[in-house]
């Protein structure tokens, strides 16, 4: 049999024994410790943390901050002189067009000895009109007037006659007068007949359509049968002189940058080759719509020069003296084209700019710098505005 023994304290309650207390008081002094020594541990590494931080900060010099931005080369171009160049586009068109039409009653065109392309001289025939009833008119002109020279031919010798006779007294004064009179009848009636002949043959010369001076012959605008008549268009289109001229655009600024007698480069599009000009007029008024007016370049004959033509002229304008810009540096979008300087503060700042002719040194920057400027060689585009960065400025080489 098991006996189980209990042992009761006063008042009849049980005691429990003394192992029992013994453990749980162990226990709790053993958690104790573990919280006391992970305090300790993490106020440690809180403690090193800070102090590693402020010794960082406080040794890590100057030279290495540098180091950790962005390196970027930029250059002081200054002002350079320049032979100032203007752009434009415009289209080529005979210098002074020559319309050349029907200037008599017209009639029936029976040939054309010319066409568009042909060189003709002053006087050349271009069409000729048919005249077969103007010649049966000529014909009777003719005849007209040798009736008016017999009939003057006859008086004059009645009128001689009478002289000798009138000295012998056979006959009167008045009829001298009267014989007279009938001579200048007739020699007045021939220089009419004459006359009339005349104007027949100038009405045929006019027939004839001639060229009023020499030139090159743009258009042709007649074929033979057809009936032409005064007042209608013009049959033909003459460049005089074949001198053909470039109606350049340019704006009113760099208009008035120009003068009458300077230089232009003209080349056509689609050609490789360039014609020499020279401006002879500049538009009197500006375009209120593109604020744009014409420069007027004549150029001389030549066959790569054609009339309706599109072209592209340099133009020159004189010296400038403007900073002087690589490629490289100058930028652009929708806003314009724009370069990137580094101001006092090393910080970037986007400056907005006008851009002149391309030279070989580089493009010509005509408003927006002053030339000491440190600017953005390169890689301009991968900056921000107000960027901080580390410049290393070098010599302007043009490159």
């Amino acid at each position: 049999m098991n006996y189980e023994t209990t042992v009761t304290g006063e008042g009849g309650q049980p005691l429990t024994s003394d192992f029992e207390s013994l453990e749980t008081e162990s226990r709790t002094r053993s958690r104790r410790r573990l919280f006391i020594v992970l305090g300790i541990i993490i106020a440690a590494l809180i403690a090193a943390a800070v102090a590693w931080q402020m010794t960082s900060s406080e040794a890590v010099p100057v030279a290495d901050r540098d180091g950790q931005l962005p390196t970027v080369t930029v250059i002081a171009p200054g002002q350079t002189t320049v032979e100032g160049e203007i752009t434009a586009t415009g289209t080529l068109a005979a210098r002074r067009e020559m319309p050349v039409g029907v200037v008599g009653e017209g009639g029936r065109v029976v040939s054309v000895p010319v066409d568009a392309g042909d060189w003709v001289n002053q006087g050349q025939v271009l069409a000729v009109i048919d005249r077969s009833v103007q010649s049966q008119q000529v014909r009777s002109a003719q005849a007209q007037i040798e009736v008016a020279r017999s009939e003057a031919n006859l008086a004059q010798a009645n009128l001689d006659r009478a002289l000798q006779l009138v000295e012998r007294g056979f006959i009167s004064k008045a009829d001298v007068d009267r014989l007279t009179a009938t001579r200048d009848g007739a020699v007045a009636r021939l220089g009419v007949a004459q006359a009339q002949l005349g104007e027949l043959q100038a009405r045929n010369d006019r027939l004839n359509i001639v060229a009023p001076a020499a030139g090159l012959v743009l258009s042709r605008d007649v074929e033979p049968g057809q009936t032409v008549s005064a007042g209608s268009a013009p049959l033909f289109l003459i460049a005089r002189g074949g001198e053909i001229e470039m109606l350049a655009q340019v704006g009113e600024t760099q208009l008035s940058n120009l003068s009458t007698g300077v230089r232009a480069e003209v080349t056509p599009v689609g050609s490789d080759k360039s014609y020499i000009g020279q401006v002879w007029q500049l538009s009197p008024v500006i375009d209120a719509q593109n604020r744009q007016g014409t420069a007027r370049i004549a150029l001389s004959y030549e066959p790569g020069l054609r009339p309706g033509g599109f072209a592209t002229a340099q133009i020159a304008s004189g010296t400038v003296v403007a900073p002087v810009l690589p490629e490289s540096a100058v930028l652009s979008d929708d806003e314009g084209a724009f370069v990137y300087i580094i101001d006092s503060d090393n910080k970037a700042q986007r400056r907005s700019v006008t851009t002149g002719s391309v030279t070989p040194a580089g493009i010509v920057v005509t408003e927006g710098l002053t030339g000491s400027e440190r600017v953005v060689l390169r890689a301009g585009g991968f900056l921000t505005e107000g960027e901080t960065v580390n410049p290393q400025l070098v010599e302007n080489d043009g490159a």
